[in-house]
């Protein structure tokens, strides 16, 4: 098997931030040569250089975006930092009964696990009130986990009892060692492909916003670029969550701090 030279390494580096503003630390050699060397044989190439050349020709556009999916990280859990989502349960309580729907945006959506948490608050707070969840991510790969809606049990730690009864069916037969979001949930919820670093595609306005554990994989320039085209999609006096060991680039306009993590939109 073709081994992945250092020179290799930084090409790659630079594919994935052209292609996705990710910025892969020096640490991530073993990470890049791992996840990428089977599809050096399903492709029929002796290196990652041929490889790496093949995903720039522009013939092989599944293939590029299987690779970006590979080098994207994917981690989530259900109410992670359940606080946010205490949050947003005392932004909706306080805005029931409002005009229009209330609208939230999973920004790196993964594979659905915040998106849903977000609709089963959603649901348990506005029952026969009209509200939307949409989620989107870079990766395809997880995109379609994440509207098939089956996860492992193992996600299940952070999640309220009462919620896990009411929006969640448990697998049986081959299926044993899952759980199903329920239909009804899944179809108040949507996934669509977005690149953060790119042209996002048109979602209209939220009320809030889930950017959570995405920046830290930008640099400062392109943490700016994101936030800007997030907070063009928020309302005026929404809230952008980000993760708490995260901080949004300084000079930012339109948004004051109103918690660790916490931010509201004020132009």
């Amino acid at each position: 098997m073709a081994s992945l030279t250092e020179q290799e390494f930084a090409q790659f580096q630079r594919f994935i931030f052209d292609a996705a503003g990710i910025s892969l630390a020096s640490s991530k050699q073993a990470l890049v040569s791992g996840r990428l060397a089977a599809r050096l044989s399903a492709c029929r190439v002796a290196s990652y250089s041929e490889y790496l050349r093949l995903l720039r020709s522009g013939r092989a556009p599944a293939e590029l975006q299987r690779a970006v999916d590979l080098l994207t990280t994917n981690e989530t859990f259900f109410f992670r930092e359940p606080e946010h989502f205490a949050l947003l349960k005392r932004r909706v309580v306080a805005r029931a009964h409002g005009p229009g729907a209330f609208r939230v945006w999973s920004a790196a959506a993964s594979s659905g696990e915040e998106a849903y948490s977000a609709a089963m608050v959603l649901e348990d707070c506005l029952p026969g009130e009209p509200w939307e969840v949409v989620g989107t991510d870079v990766s395809v790969r997880v995109l379609e986990r994440a509207r098939a809606g089956i996860y492992p049990l193992a996600r299940l730690s952070h999640l309220p009892k009462g919620y896990l009864r009411r929006f969640c069916l448990k697998g049986v037969g081959e299926r044993a060692g899952t759980l199903l979001i329920t239909q009804r949930l899944r179809e108040k919820v949507s996934f669509h492909h977005g690149n953060l670093n790119g042209q996002l595609p048109k979602l209209g306005l939220f009320d809030l916003v889930f950017l959570r554990n995405v920046l830290i994989y930008f640099n400062f320039e392109t943490q700016a670029g994101v936030v800007e085209r997030v907070l063009a999609s928020l309302k005026p006096g929404g809230l952008l969550l980000i993760g708490h060991s995260e901080n949004l680039p300084e000079a930012i306009p339109g948004v004051k701090p109103l918690a660790p993590s916490v931010f509201e939109k004020t132009a």
